[in-house]
């Protein structure tokens, strides 16, 4: 459907972008209205979605939705998660929603995925990454960490970690040989 009128071009050109996608990752300076991109993303990516934020962002995200005329129902636990629209939880509570169906997620601060062994990396790539609708959001993606920019790749299921760490290992090797 259309898309919000408050977007700004840039703004609406990446969520219909990410629509058209269905699983992408806005790495988007600070400032540039992730939040906003984020809801308006949600409200058209399915019946159901969830957006996984940080605890302190949250309430945020709640006022960015009512300021675009959208209910956000902050959840703590599945029961709580309504029949269709958008909800939002923490990452603290991330597992309570393990198996619940839903047609879209969204990781807000999605740099949580940047630790190679943590356990809500571990949860989102296990558990979460078969939902059909999936958006990474953040301002700080390591541009030189392959761990980080693997485990976006592997949420979103543009490639797997261990491809990605093949890709980049060859980009390594090659990317120092002289070409006479």
């Amino acid at each position: 459907g259309p898309l919000h009128p408050s977007l700004f071009p840039f703004q609406a050109d990446l969520v219909r972008w990410a629509l058209r996608l269905g699983r992408a990752a806005l790495f988007c300076d600070t400032g540039t209205g992730k939040t906003r991109m984020q809801l308006e993303w949600a409200r058209q990516a399915g019946d159901r979605a969830l957006i996984v934020a940080p605890l302190g962002v949250t309430g945020q995200t709640v006022a960015e939705g009512e300021r675009l005329g959208l209910m956000v129902a902050r959840v703590r636990e599945p029961n709580e998660l309504p029949a269709s629209g958008i909800a939002i939880t923490n990452y603290e509570r991330l597992h309570k929603f393990v198996g619940v169906p839903l047609d879209a997620i969204a990781l807000d601060e999605s740099s949580i995925l940047k630790s190679v062994d943590g356990k809500t990396r571990t949860l989102l790539l296990n558990e979460f990454a078969r939902i059909p609708h999936r958006l990474c959001c953040t301002a700080t993606p390591a541009p030189n960490d392959v761990a980080e920019l693997a485990n976006h790749a592997q949420f979103v299921g543009a490639m797997s970690r261990v491809g990605c760490w093949r890709r980049s290992s060859s980009m390594t090797r090659t990317a120092g040989v002289s070409r006479a």
